[in-house]
């Protein structure tokens, strides 16, 4: 491979290229993806359920939430709080209902829900409620204190923590052997470099995948 640099690419950052696509795939967050998990079970029944994924940034959130539409099978819709607002929500949520009303069911994600107003979270409420549409929410924040009771209490809250060494140990090994970039590149990881990108990322794979990936490519650069 050329020593052109990996972000001059036309590629998605390493993150997204090497993005679990299925839950066997998933590092991390064990307690909700074993064999017998809340979260197995309802994947083997095909009972997809409202919840809300509650855990700090690059615990693996957004990548549940894709994962668990494709097993289920569902039309799925993502939102970002941010940068969406009430009619955004309502188009979704008439497609759901019509999808409802055919025998198909729809997933509506929207990351970082603690940042919605209340009458934002109130618009949801009623597909929520008759289950034109399942809601899967990330957030950062304590849902508590963040969503509104009526719509808290119809979502299941699931808890996920920053990944631990030996988890990010993993997700180090399928980037570099997993990747349509790196895996041609046969690079080798000393542990003094490997401790240092684990232990400063503070739990957040894709803070440590990040620093992977630019300090790859400004050794590529380099030589």
């Amino acid at each position: 491979m050329s020593s052109t640099s990996l972000l001059t690419k036309n590629l998605p950052p390493l993150a997204e290229r090497i993005r679990p696509q299925v839950l066997s795939e998933f590092i991390g967050q064990t307690k909700l993806v074993h064999e017998t998990s809340l979260l197995s079970k309802a994947v083997s029944s095909n009972q997809p359920f409202s919840l809300i994924f509650w855990g700090p940034p690059g615990t693996g959130k957004t990548t549940l939430a894709r994962i668990l539409s494709r097993e289920f099978g569902v039309e799925y819709f993502e939102l970002s709080a941010i940068s969406s607002g009430v009619k955004q929500v309502r188009e979704i949520l008439g497609k759901g209902k019509a999808s409802f009303e055919s025998g198909k069911r729809s997933i509506l994600f929207i990351d970082e829900i603690h940042r919605f107003t209340k009458s934002q979270q109130d618009a949801l409420l009623h597909a929520v409620e008759d289950g034109s549409i399942t809601l899967m929410g990330a957030t950062t924040e304590n849902p508590s204190f963040e969503v509104i009771s009526p719509l808290l209490s119809r979502c299941r809250v699931l808890r996920l923590y920053p990944l631990n060494n030996l988890d990010l140990e993993c997700v180090i090994k399928r980037a570099l052997e997993n990747d349509i970039l790196l895996s041609q590149k046969n690079l080798q990881i000393d542990d003094e470099t490997k401790t240092f990108l684990i232990e400063s990322c503070g739990g957040d794979a894709r803070k440590m995948l990040n620093t992977l990936e630019l300090a790859i490519s400004l050794h590529s650069e380099e030589n």
